[in-house]
């Protein structure tokens, strides 16, 4: 969700009809994402894998796409990311992502 990008089909309502909080989702974006001391992309990679662990491949696809898209992540750098997936969450949370990075 990085300056302004969000890919929930419902904040486009939320922006349009309740803007108080459309605006307090960008301003937790903006503290969240700082890069004070983790750039940008290395945070990005820690929301792949934060969302893949939950095994939602809809999500976890739509982090991956928009990391490689906004930040040139690989495939490669992801699979990094996975392992971590692999040890901490298990088995089905780490194939269903792979399964979605072998389609990108």
């Amino acid at each position: 969700m990085k300056e302004g990008i969000f890919f929930g089909e419902g904040m486009k309502f939320v922006k349009d009809d309740y803007p108080d909080i459309y605006d307090a989702v960008v301003g937790l974006n903006k503290a969240a994402y700082t890069g004070k001391v983790l750039d940008y992309k290395t945070q990005k990679l820690i929301a792949i894998g934060i969302v893949a662990a939950t095994g939602d491949e809809t999500a976890t696809e739509k982090q991956m796409r928009s990391g490689m898209n906004e930040l040139k992540i690989t495939k490669e750098e992801i699979v990094d990311a996975l392992r971590v997936v692999l040890l901490t969450s298990g088995m089905p949370a780490f194939t269903k992502a792979m399964k979605v990075v072998s389609k990108l």
